[in-house]
């Protein structure tokens, strides 16, 4: 999916008319409209306010390729947030965490995860790393508090 593509599914889930966003982005509808059919694409200021009005990067907005195994939920996924998609549990409780995902949370061979749940919220992932700094923080933080 191009720019006009990404456009419109985005308007589309945020329940926007053109005009709406049209005016909360400072053009014209038939502007909007413009950009949709891909007649003409937006200066970099109007796709910097689109991109925050969905709360996506700039870059998915204009090139985001949706794959197949993507169907989990958004179209494009809000900043910072990802899907990454299924992994299959196997026989011991194992599971093959996405290249993607250990890309972006530069989590590499040896490094050692937590493992956090909540009946109503699922299960999650921290490194260990990552915790006990923000656990030493917050004891340095609680500390000065005193």
């Amino acid at each position: 999916m191009g720019f006009s593509e990404n456009l419109i599914e985005l308007r589309k889930l945020k329940n926007y008319s053109q005009e709406e966003l049209a005016e909360r982005i400072g053009v014209s509808r038939q502007t909007l409209s413009k950009y949709e059919t891909g007649e003409s694409l937006p200066d970099i200021e109007k796709c910097k306010q689109l991109a925050e009005v969905f709360s996506v990067t700039l870059d998915d907005l204009i090139s985001y390729e949706k794959q197949e195994e993507d169907n989990l939920g958004y179209p494009i996924p809000p900043k910072g947030k990802h899907i990454f998609g299924m992994v299959k549990v196997g026989e011991k409780g194992q599971i093959v965490i996405p290249a993607k995902a250990r890309k972006i949370f530069d989590i590499a061979p040896g490094d050692h995860l937590i493992v956090l749940g909540d009946e109503g919220q699922g299960i999650a992932l921290i490194k260990e790393k990552g915790l006990l700094g923000l656990i030493s923080r917050a004891r340095r933080n609680s500390e000065d508090a005193d």
